[in-house]
């Protein structure tokens, strides 16, 4: 059925689309079962992890501090951005179906631009309060008082927020598309305007434009944190100061280095490769290993994190 629509819709082009066709990571029979039990089981363990994470924050009074509340906010994000794509693709491989409607495909883009922006934003959120913590230990608790905590991450969700309805409205104002099919396994805003069959250079540039603002600001606030951060730990006397200050934010650096590093790579990778396959497996990376690896990578490093599961497990077995 979808091939003979696809062969329909590439006879011209559709000025009114009620639907889009998800072409997912391969066309193998064979390797749908495959495909199924390893997102199935890479969501289950992430949404494991990053629960078990906001469980052992909200549960331990030791860990009710910023860093922590920030953690837990990242948690969730993970847990929704994951959720986003990875349910509808299970669901596709299970009934054999890759058609998701227009306004299911819409509402996908928007809530995995939210999350997405929002996972940076609040990355650069906590990049700030480890440079208070390491830069300024004395004006710590005044400065990052509760107030404060609540309202960056309001102000990331506003910000995320804005910058998915940007998004949205500019691909509603597409009037017409070339095609109906999505080489991805979810809503990629890129693929849609790709598909678009009219003059969309004034709307790329927006989004471009909106993008980067959304992308470069964060970035530009964890640069700055952590150059503020090894300055101090350069100036520090002790070598045992120098360790411990770097290792109170080890953890936050590698789930950076994780998060830009692979959407930086799937960015680089769409723009060289010929091949919408190994961009939407480049893709996977980003969208689904890195939620599942950050909640390993705080609790892996971090001992009060270890020492709060292992009183929650206790308490809950």
């Amino acid at each position: 059925m979808s091939k003979e629509l696809s062969k329909l819709h590439r006879t011209g082009n559709l000025t009114s689309v009620s639907e889009f066709f998800l072409l997912g990571l391969s066309d193998d029979p064979e390797l749908q079962p495959l495909l199924c039990v390893l997102f199935l089981s890479t969501y289950l363990v992430t949404m494991l992890g990053n629960l078990l994470i906001i469980l052992a924050v909200t549960s331990d009074p030791h860990l009710h501090t910023p860093m922590y509340f920030f953690l837990s906010n990242l948690s969730l994000t993970d847990i929704g951005f994951i959720s986003t794509t990875v349910p509808k693709m299970i669901v596709n491989i299970q009934t054999h179906g890759r058609v998701i409607s227009y306004v299911g495909c819409l509402t996908q883009m928007s809530i995995f631009i939210l999350f997405g922006c929002m996972d940076g934003m609040l990355l650069s959120v906590m990049s700030y309060d480890r440079f208070v913590a390491i830069c300024h230990p004395l004006h710590y608790p005044v400065i990052m008082n509760p107030r404060l905590c609540y309202s960056l991450v309001l102000v990331s969700f506003v910000g995320s927020f804005v910058d998915s309805q940007v998004h949205n409205l500019i691909v509603l104002q597409l009037t017409c598309f070339q095609d109906v099919e999505i080489s991805n396994f979810f809503c990629d805003p890129s693929l849609l305007l790709k598909l678009a069959c009219c003059n969309i250079f004034t709307k790329n540039i927006v989004i471009y434009f909106i993008g980067a603002i959304f992308a470069f600001l964060p970035f530009s606030g964890i640069f700055y944190s952590y150059y503020k951060i090894i300055s101090s730990i350069l100036r520090a006397s002790s070598s045992g100061g120098r360790y411990k200050a770097f290792s109170t934010c080890g953890s936050h650096l590698t789930v950076v280095c994780l998060f830009y590093g692979t959407g930086l790579g799937v960015y680089l990778s769409s723009a060289i490769s010929q091949s919408p396959r190994k961009d939407a497996l480049a893709s996977v990376v980003y969208t689904v290993v890195t939620p599942m690896l950050n909640p390993f990578i705080y609790s892996l490093r971090n001992r009060d994190i270890k020492r709060a599961l292992c009183r929650f497990l206790n308490k809950t077995i």
